[in-house]
Formats: structure tokens, C-alpha cells, sequence
């Protein structure tokens, strides 16, 4: 029996449609899809045929939950570096070729969105997400950092959001997303099916009529507080500022930081900032130097394994607490 394609395109009316499709995988990445996704945007940028390009992912759960990171993983620890190196940098050249792209590029977040899959959405020019939406970053929990562009991407989230995002892991809604800057419309699930058609005959002209009112940002009376936390200096200033604010979103922040990669925190806070002066294929080039050092740390292969492998949730972090983190180890990362 022939198995699916994990990557599904076809033309409808004046659009070209690309969908994600390892739905039991929640439409991770692999190396594979990377490929396909770059070679059909190449062929449609230069279609006469092809107006717009609409990205979707299969079944009911994900959009994208990110890349294949067991994958990554196992590459790791065989010191198969090649493997890592080949998945980071054909990945970071198909977000910037979304990124550059000359014609609408449409992605419909109807489920997870994290990580690789915000590489894959957020560059383009629509994100339209629905209630069902979740956006997140959460490499610090698996003692990664967010890459995919983020470093350039959350620097330039209203406030201080994208480091709140980047460092904690937490999730966004749909709506939430569209306020934060990550997503630009708000549609919900129940009109997807109306819209894609639509889109496939008139292209984003349609987008504004069948987008719905945004509710309130649920962050909007803590983006005070995210400020004054999130502009401390220091990983450990930014714990001392939460443990003074005594509201729940402060809470569960410090619970997230409590919970990820101690070291993760320290490389990730020295990472956003620094892509907040870098160009979006500048802060590419330094992820991709980052992913040879930080992978080594024994906190991927540890994170990967309590998270993703096991799934046991209980990481043994070197070192612990983030009391006990060197920082002139963190600063050599950046410099090897």
C-alpha cells in the first residue's frame, strides 16, 4: 500500500494550494515536507496561473506543531551533525523564501500552531487563525530556543510580548494572536470552509468580509506588568520582577520558568535581543549558528527525550536551577 504524500499540492481557480499532511504527527516537519513546500512555491512564484498561495494542515488537531525534533534528536546523539545542519538550513531558506515571496501567501491556522509551524505561517503576508487557533513557542521547554526567524519576529511583538513568549512558552489564541501581531485576521472555524472558496476565486480581497470582530485581548491588563518584568536585564531579574507581581498571569509565568530548560532561558534572552537589530536573513544566519552550539548542551537531547521521546515530563536539567547558571557559558555559545 502507497502511503500519502506528506505534502499535497493542487491548483484551485486562481490560487495554489499547499497542505501539511502527517496529521498523526500534527503535521510536524521533516526534511521531506521542507523540500516539497520549497519546491512548489518556486514553480507557482513563477506561474502566471497562480495568483495566490493558500497553506492549510490536515485533520483536525494541528496546523503545524513544529519539526520532526526526534529526528534532530537522534542526529545529535549519533553526531550525524550533517542530518541537523541540512534540516536548519533548508528550513530557514524556505521561511525566508515565504518571508520574500511576491505573491499572497495565505496560511489558515485552524489548530496547534508552534515552532516550525510558525515559521510557516507567520512570515507570510495573511495569517488567519480561528478560536480553535493555538500559537506558541516553546522551545525553551525542550532546551532549544525559539528559531525559525523568531529571534527577528518577537523582538518586534508589541512590548516586551515576544520575550515573555519566547522565554515562558506559553500559548495564544487565535484571537490573542492577532492582537500580539502574529496572526492578521480572526476568522472563525465554522466559516473556513467559506472563506478558503472564496479565496480560491477572488484571492484576499475576501479576507476583511468574512474576518469577525476580535474579543478582548486577554493580556491587555497585564502588558503593564509584562513590560516592567520582561525588561529586566537578567533571566534571574525577570524572575525577581514576577515574584513581585501577584496577579495569576505572573504566576503562571514563573511557573514556566521554573519548569523549562534553566540554561534554555539565559541562551534564548541573549538571542532575542540580539535579533532585535539584525535583518530577518541576519537573524537566520545567527540561528543557524546557534543550533550547532546550543544542540550540543546536554539539555536538548534531555528536553527531546521528557518531552517528545518518553514523554515522562520529567527533565533532568544541567544545571537544575537557574540560580546556578554560568553566564560566561551562555556568552560562549555566541562566539564559538
Amino acid at each position: 500500500m502507497t502511503a500519502e504524500p506528506t505534502v499535497i499540492a493542487r491548483r484551485d481557480g486562481r490560487v495554489g494550494r499547499i497542505l501539511l499532511n502527517r496529521p498523526r504527527a500534527l503535521n510536524a516537519l521533516n526534511l521531506d515536507m521542507i523540500r516539497a513546500c520549497d519546491v512548489i512555491l518556486r514553480q507557482w512564484r513563477d506561474d502566471p496561473h497562480v495568483h495566490a498561495v493558500i497553506i492549510e494542515g490536515a485533520g483536525e488537531r494541528a496546523f503545524c506543531a513544529g519539526g520532526d525534533i526526534i529526528e534532530l534528536r537522534e542526529a545529535q546523539i549519533s553526531g550525524n551533525r550533517p542530518v541537523a545542519d541540512a534540516f536548519f538550513q533548508e528550513e530557514y531558506a524556505l521561511n525566508l523564501l515565504i518571508a520574500t515571496y511576491p505573491k499572497p501567501y495565505i496560511a489558515l491556522i485552524d489548530g496547534i500552531c508552534m515552532g516550525g509551524g510558525i515559521g510557516m505561517s507567520v512570515h507570510g503576508a495573511y495569517r488567519v487563525a480561528t478560536e480553535h487557533a493555538s500559537f506558541g513557542m516553546p522551545e525553551t521547554a525542550i532546551g532549544f530556543f525559539p528559531d525559525i526567524g523568531a529571534t527577528f519576529l518577537l523582538p518586534r511583538l508589541r512590548g516586551h510580548l515576544g520575550l515573555y513568549l519566547g522565554l515562558t512558552g506559553l500559548r495564544l489564541s487565535g484571537a490573542d494572536a492577532v492582537h500580539a501581531g502574529l496572526a492578521t485576521h480572526f476568522v472563525p472555524h465554522a466559516k473556513l470552509v467559506t472563506l478558503s472558496a472564496a479565496l480560491a476565486q477572488d484571492g484576499p480581497s475576501v479576507l476583511a468580509e468574512h474576518s469577525e470582530a476580535l474579543p478582548p485581548f486577554s493580556l491587555a491588563p497585564h502588558l503593564a506588568a509584562i513590560e516592567h518584568c520582561f525588561t529586566a536585564d537578567t533571566v534571574p531579574g525577570i524572575v525577581a520582577r514576577l515574584e513581585q507581581q501577584e496577579d495569576d498571569w505572573a504566576k503562571r509565568a514563573l511557573k514556566a520558568l521554573r519548569t523549562v530548560s534553566p540554561s534554555a532561558l539565559f541562551w534564548t534572552l541573549q538571542a532575542l535581543r540580539n535579533g532585535a537589530d539584525l535583518t530577518l536573513p541576519a537573524a537566520l544566519d545567527a540561528e543557524f549558528q546557534l543550533t550547532r552550539t546550543t544542540m550540543a548542551h546536554p539539555d536538548f537531547t534531555e528536553g527531546v527525550r521528557a518531552m517528545v521521546v518518553d514523554k515522562d515530563r520529567k527533565p533532568a536539567w544541567k544545571p537544575a536551577r537557574i540560580e546556578d547558571v554560568d553566564p560566561a557559558s551562555i556568552a560562549g555559545l555566541f562566539t564559538g
